[in-house]
């Protein structure tokens, strides 16, 4: 891959983040944080686990190592997390923006959150996060579902295809 496909790549992820939390918006507050049993409870920490997991990795590239996750319950509600995350997305989209072809093999070191010290070249954790959110966010399609509400496709050919909507003149 090279930068212009991973720009591609974390302006779909950006569009199926927006998808996700628009389709959230269709569930009550207390369906917001009713406990559905799955890999987080809630589609609240559904939605926060994968927003901070983006601020987390976006930390490490900058050399930063975040010890611990903010706890879900620091955003209470739909607002809180969508204010959180367009703070997030635009942080992330401007790093993506600011990589040079070089970048993508540098080496980062970061700990896990229990203290393992990690070193992967850049270019498999920019993929990584970007598989990691659409395993989540199709969680949170499946919860929605249980909560009788309309989940919205966030495959990626449908990026492609509103895309090319878009560029028709």
């Amino acid at each position: 891959m090279n930068l212009e496909d991973f720009t591609l790549l974390y302006d779909f992820n950006a569009w199926a983040d927006r998808r996700t939390l628009d389709a959230c918006a269709e569930i009550s507050e207390a369906q917001l944080v009713q406990n559905l049993g799955s890999s987080f409870p809630s589609v609240r920490d559904t939605l926060v686990h994968i927003m901070l997991v983006e601020w987390v990795w976006l930390e490490r590239w900058k050399g930063h190592g975040p010890d611990r996750y903010p706890s879900s319950t620091e955003f209470p509600n739909l607002a809180a997390i969508r204010a959180r995350w367009a703070e997030i997305e635009t942080d992330l989209l401007s790093y993506i923006a600011s990589l040079k072809p070089e970048d993508l093999h540098r080496v980062i070191h970061h700990k896990t959150m229990a203290g393992a010290p990690q070193a992967q070249p850049l270019w498999q954790m920019l993929q990584h996060l970007v598989n990691h959110c659409t395993y989540h966010r199709g969680q949170i399609a499946t919860m929605l579902r249980q909560l009788g509400a309309k989940a919205l496709g966030t495959d990626l050919i449908f990026y492609y295809r509103e895309q090319a909507l878009r560029a028709q003149p």
